[in-house]
């Protein structure tokens, strides 16, 4: 059986009993993910408490059936990752990270509840003013102006049931960090991430058993599914305020430079460069994300395919800007060490792409978690094996995205 961070709770080490199963221990206010296990006898018990442990997370799931648990709070709390971990481990600038990081995380909630207002009025036939969004894209240019990597990593967490508001946010924002690595002017990032943010607006006019559908759609439903577009074009006219770069990231993502896109069949003459970035960043986020008919891909596989669509689709120059922007590794990614271990890419490397600075969390060598600690690739022999695609991880990475 496999951990799940989600089933592990808290508790006091004195409520600690034999059969329970240990995830993780904090001592002196240092938590240590390496003593995973089950409690054996009262030997164990002993050590524990006598070392200095004040508290242990327990999996329930994997406990024995007769354990009682009383948590420290009322709900389960997962193992955290550096929250309370010591200062030899936490580097300086890892304060400033999560001062940025919990930013994002509220620029991040602001857009999921923005996004759902806009289908909300959507479905009234409400008219929507583009001011309501402003102040969000705003917001989120300064994200990516003094941190985008906590941006990103924020945006990595995924429900694929929350797919069409996380697609519609995500793109916005690597939209917004695409433009910046293009040196676009910040008036223009911020008509492109509003674009974004409303680029699929169509699909809520999509029949659900279509739109939602867990297998392969028949022709006739593709060709159902390409009408968002269609209705996307009739619902952005009510959209007050909305400029023509907004305009053309919204209905030009499916548009391909060889004509055969939809739904107006553009030329590469006809698409404009926040046109083609679009289409670039709509493809490459979707490919990654989980889906309720499909797995996400990780990034290597995902810019393979990209590639093999430059050129005829995609702009094949924008395409390689696009990969040189957010990395090879991209932040908020699951990478695999050369020693084994497996960690989130935490920290971008502009000079030296291959060699982010990666938080481990996992071993697959040894095939247990380990102690939290930030590897910067820049100065460590090791280097990154492999991409991990999340659904391919044995574990749920999840908890280890907070700081």
């Amino acid at each position: 059986m496999q951990y799940d961070p989600k089933n592990s709770i808290k508790i006091p080490i004195d409520t600690l009993t034999i059969g329970m199963f240990v995830t993780a221990i904090e001592h002196s206010e240092r938590v240590n993910l390496s003593h995973a296990g089950r409690v054996s006898n009262n030997n164990a018990l002993k050590q524990l408490i006598s070392s200095g442990v004040k508290y242990a997370w327990v999996d329930q799931s994997l406990s024995a059936k007769e354990c009682i648990f009383k948590p420290v709070d009322e709900g389960a709390v997962p193992a955290p990752a550096t929250d309370t971990l010591g200062a030899s481990t936490v580097k300086p600038k890892t304060q400033s990270r999560y001062a940025q990081q919990k930013r994002a995380s509220k620029i991040i909630q602001e857009a999921k509840g923005l996004a759902q207002k806009l289908i909300n009025q959507t479905f009234e036939g409400k008219v929507i003013h583009v001011n309501e969004i402003e102040q969000w894209a705003d917001d989120v240019i300064e994200s990516v102006l003094v941190d985008s990597d906590a941006l990103h990593c924020v945006s990595a967490l995924r429900n694929k049931d929350k797919y069409l508001l996380e697609h519609s946010v995500n793109v916005a924002c690597l939209l917004v960090s695409f433009g910046k690595h293009l040196g676009l002017s910040k008036e223009t990032l911020k008509q492109m991430a509003i674009g974004g943010i409303i680029h699929d607006v169509g699909k809520i006019k999509v029949d659900d058993k279509v739109l939602h559908k867990p297998a392969k759609l028949t022709p006739e439903e593709f060709e159902h599914m390409k009408l968002h577009q269609v209705y996307a074009k009739q619902i952005i006219t009510n959209v007050k305020g909305l400029s023509d770069v907004s305009r053309d990231v919204c209905l030009m993502h499916h548009e391909k430079l060889d004509g055969s896109g939809y739904p107006s069949g553009l030329t590469a003459q006809q698409l404009p460069v926040h046109g083609r970035m679009s289409s670039i960043v709509d493809i490459y986020d979707a490919l990654t994300a989980d889906r309720c008919y499909k797995r996400g891909m990780s990034s290597a596989e995902a810019f393979k395919i990209l590639l093999s669509l430059a050129g005829h689709h995609l702009d094949k120059d924008l395409v390689y800007k696009f990969i040189n922007c957010i990395g090879v590794y991209p932040v908020g990614s699951i990478v695999e060490l050369s020693d084994g271990r497996v960690g989130i890419v935490w920290s971008s490397n502009q000079d030296e792409p291959l060699k982010p600075e990666v938080k481990c969390f996992y071993s697959r060598k040894y095939k247990r978690y380990v102690e939290v600690s930030y590897v910067d690739l820049k100065h460590s022999a090791l280097k990154i094996d492999k991409a991990i695609a999340p659904h391919n991880l044995e574990i749920d990475p999840t908890p280890f995205f907070d700081l």
